[in-house]
């Protein structure tokens, strides 16, 4: 991996960490995630408007992914009604480079150092670290089911779209099919299930709404084409540094409890980080 993707993959990560603070901050979980489906469907509009379709191989790869998008998204939205950003998050994010890492090693041609699988190890536990209040501290352990849930959708859609991405012809034309049809589906799917009174009145909610989806959107975007040039494992461990930045927008903006076990978890994804670009 290049210092170039690298950086590009953390930056990446920080993109991430915020639309899913600005998802997090409005009172209707399910509200927020339709609007940024809203917004997904925009741009995905937009990328499809200008960029060439994607090869006829790469369909069942995209069809794979929405499936595993709408999964991700359904689970993480559960586990956010019960549970705080810097519990859900860890869980949902850190579970996945994990499974990644196994699949990979099994079924995929991508080389992997040593020292780099080490990394990937040393992120994803640290991560899982991070939440380890749900169990020590008699926090709502309802979210943890969901959060795992979401965590296989991530590792299902992370393994599928860099597949996908790699024999598409074009990463952009993909990811405007990819965020057009997992809008379309989602949104569909949070109407069927509040009515209208899913989709807000407010002016400024539905700006928060665009921003997260402008957000998620880039942050994905450069994921996806970081794994068109390295290994699917290593971009899905070092994006996931996104719960470094999460956690501080937990403390700083939600009130989350910050504690000493999340400043270890935090060097340990640090360490990780190192050994991934070592």
């Amino acid at each position: 991996m290049t210092a170039f993707v690298f950086v590009a993959v953390l930056i990446a990560a920080l993109l991430h960490a915020c639309w899913n603070a600005i998802i997090k901050f409005g009172d209707d979980k399910l509200q927020g995630m339709v609007l940024l489906s809203v917004a997904h469907g925009l741009i995905g509009l937009m990328l499809i408007a200008i960029f060439p379709i994607p090869s006829k191989e790469s369909w069942w790869l995209l069809a794979g992914s929405v499936l595993f998008h709408l999964m991700y998204k359904t689970f993480l939205t559960f586990a956010y009604m019960r549970g705080d950003l810097s519990r859900v998050y860890p869980i949902a994010r850190g579970t996945a480079p994990m499974i990644v890492l196994v699949i990979s090693l099994i079924a995929l041609s991508d080389v992997m150092l040593a020292s780099q699988i080490f990394g990937i190890v040393l992120v994803g536990l640290g991560i899982m670290l991070m939440a380890w209040g749900v169990f020590a501290h008699g926090e709502e352990r309802a979210l943890v089911p969901y959060a795992l849930l979401a965590a296989v959708g991530t590792a299902g859609y992370s393994l599928f779209d860099g597949l996908g991405a790699r024999v598409s012809g074009s990463v952009s034309g993909y990811i405007g099919w990819l965020f057009f049809l997992d809008a379309f589906l989602f949104t569909v799917g949070g109407v069927a299930i509040k009515g209208h009174a899913v989709l807000p009145k407010s002016v400024k909610i539905w700006m928060l709404g665009l921003i997260a989806g402008v957000c998620s959107v880039g942050a994905y975007w450069i994921a996806v084409w970081a794994m068109t040039l390295a290994p699917i494992a290593l971009v899905t461990a070092l994006r996931e540094v996104s719960v470094l930045f999460a956690v501080l927008i937990g403390v700083l903006f939600f009130k989350d409890k910050a504690m000493v076990g999340k400043i270890f978890a935090g060097l340990m994804i640090v360490a990780g980080v190192i050994a991934i670009r070592l």
